[in-house]
């Protein structure tokens, strides 16, 4: 399931719970559609996804490029340990560098 709130009139939070497969994906496209001027940040909660498979994560991927072309800046948190090994992998097929060790995030740079 997925919900989407918007926090402070600046943030937009959309929580995943359950699965994050193939049919999550008409849900992680709603949560941008009422997304307006003033809202500055897209907060992706995955604290309670049970399991990511491929598709789930072109959805994910999908959503971040959505929010970022909207002018948002994109923070997914709370990566479980199966979603967690295919992140490394999606980072390398997009060419992005890994977090650091200490878990401080670090945006690619885009050149």
């Amino acid at each position: 399931m997925i919900t989407t709130n918007v926090q402070r009139h600046d943030a937009v939070l959309v929580s995943v719970t359950g699965p994050l497969d193939e049919s999550a994906g008409p849900g992680l496209q709603r949560a941008l559609a009422d997304v307006t001027v003033g809202q500055r940040d897209l907060m992706v909660a995955l604290h309670r996804a049970e399991f990511m498979d491929v598709d789930g994560l072109l959805h994910l991927l999908a959503l971040h490029r959505r929010a970022e072309s909207l002018g948002l800046r994109v923070l997914v948190v709370g990566w479980q340990p199966q979603p967690q090994q295919l992140r490394p992998m999606s980072r390398a097929s997009a060419g992005a560098t890994r977090p650091p060790a200490s878990g401080t995030p670090r945006r690619a740079s885009g050149g």
